[in-house]
């Protein structure tokens, strides 16, 4: 799914047209460096920053980017089985914090918000055809929080151990809070 989106957002890309799910979006276009984008959803390179004190780098795969004016907002493709409940683009915040976070470590402005477009099956047609449904979510993010995400990590890579917390479900897996 996740090429088969790529691809066709690229052909309205080349057109300088938004693609139908994204018409309820004023005043962007898609991105349309095609050689950075190819790097930037490279599984293996992604958009990358290195932290100057220990030479960790992170990088992530974008799906997209859609240009305000002179920012840059993330849009990243999500496919499910099943229409969203509340809570799920609260799922991917941390994920969004990163992208808006290496973004600005590259020297790209950014808005304070990404957007996920949600792909989720509707019916089958006698043909066999598949009919999408699509909600598209508004995130707010936080780059600063982004960064914090990376520092944590970071400290846990050189051994230095996170707290345990009754709240932390990872936690009680490794037995720190059994009740």
């Amino acid at each position: 799914m996740d090429k088969i989106l790529k691809e066709h957002f690229d052909r309205f890309m080349k057109k300088g047209e938004l693609p139908p799910e994204l018409q309820s979006l004023q005043g962007y276009k898609l991105f349309d460096d095609e050689e950075l984008l190819k790097v930037w959803r490279n599984n293996f390179k992604g958009i990358s920053y290195t932290e100057e004190k220990t030479g960790i780098v992170l990088h992530g795969a974008i799906d997209n980017i859609l240009v305000k004016g002179k920012k840059l907002v993330v849009l990243d493709y999500k496919t499910r089985g099943f229409p969203l409940k509340e809570d799920t683009p609260e799922h991917y915040q941390a994920q969004m914090n990163l992208y808006n976070f290496l973004l600005r470590k590259n020297a790209y402005e950014t808005e304070d918000y990404t957007y996920l477009l949600f792909y989720h099956p509707n019916k089958v047609l006698e043909t066999g055809e598949i009919i999408f449904n699509t909600d598209i979510v508004k995130m707010k993010t936080n780059a600063k929080d982004g960064e914090k995400v990376f520092i944590e990590a970071i400290k846990i890579l050189k051994g230095e151990e996170p707290e345990s917390t009754e709240e932390c479900k990872w936690c009680i897996w490794r037995g720190d809070n059994e009740k």
